[in-house]
């Protein structure tokens, strides 16, 4: 519940921004047309965000006669999450990773590379799609492609009004406020405001990936095929980083842009570590680690 909480001050503070940045460089007009602009992309979002997904990563829906257990897997975690059974897609990568997504669970999609197919057991597979189901139960797909939608939409509206500065069109709105104090606001906004949105966006999506591992482990009744599972995932993404869209990057059971200088107010991740600290500490019998 803390995490859920959290995910939707995140988001309530995203949208806020929106707002403001509209606002402070469009006056009521700006706001008006920000709040018009959150609502077409978010509309968007919710119903293309799985194709665009699917199609970046070069994804192939496969059949139950290519990939028996793979299918077998995912079908006894349908079950046991009450869910409908998610499309089933493979990657042709051989760094191990996997995401889900789909605008809600009667539409959704599991994918998983080569490679995890390749490096995992069957019980280490399982904890990784159950953390896939838990994302789709959560509605996390939907989540995390609202909040990159209204990020992104902030640092196009500051783009925007640099250009518009450049040119001689900033600081004029329906309040006729274009005022020294209202350029140098809207300054700062261009500045600040990506920044705060991209922090804000990648807050969500850690907030979300310990609410996966949870729930996930409680799908599949075994927190430490979860964490065994991460632990040989983040040693191989960093290994062999898988080559994705950035973009996508998110949507990812690990980092898949794993590197060192990577700051972690800006990584789309928590901490694989304290990821697999979490799951230990729920398991039945921690001793025998």
């Amino acid at each position: 519940m803390y995490n859920t909480f959290k995910t939707f001050i995140f988001l309530a503070a995203l949208t806020a921004l929106f707002l403001l940045v509209g606002g402070a460089l469009g006056g009521r007009t700006g706001m008006t047309v920000a709040l018009l602009m959150a609502g077409a992309m978010n509309f968007f979002a919710y119903w293309y965000s799985d194709k665009l997904a699917l199609k970046m990563s070069g994804a192939r829906e496969v059949s139950k006669a290519e990939t028996p257990q793979l299918h077998s897997i995912v079908e006894g975690l349908a079950h046991k999450a009450g869910l409908p059974k998610p499309r089933v897609y493979i990657i042709a990568q051989q760094t191990p990773n996997a995401f889900a997504t789909g605008r809600n669970p009667d539409h959704a999609a599991v994918a998983v590379t080569e490679g995890i197919m390749h490096l995992l057991n069957r019980e280490e597979l399982e904890g990784v799609l159950a953390h896939e189901f838990a994302h789709i139960r959560n509605r996390d797909i939907l989540i995390s492609s609202i909040a990159a939608v209204i990020a992104g939409a902030i640092s196009y509206i500051a783009t925007m009004a640099q250009w518009a500065m450049l040119f001689g069109g900033f600081g004029s709105s329906d309040d006729d406020s274009g005022n020294a104090g209202g350029l140098l606001g809207g300054l700062v906004m261009m500045i600040i405001a990506p920044i705060a949105a991209a922090l804000i966006q990648m807050a969500i999506s850690r907030s979300r990936e310990y609410q996966a591992d949870a729930v996930g482990a409680e799908i599949c009744k075994n927190s430490m095929s979860l964490a065994n599972a991460l632990k040989k995932l983040d040693e191989w993404n960093h290994r062999v980083p898988m080559k994705v869209n950035p973009a996508t990057a998110q949507m990812y059971i690990v980092n898949p842009l794993t590197g060192a200088s990577l700051a972690k107010l800006f990584s789309t991740h928590p901490s694989t570590h304290e990821r697999i600290r979490r799951l230990r500490s729920m398991a039945v019998y921690p001793e025998g680690l």
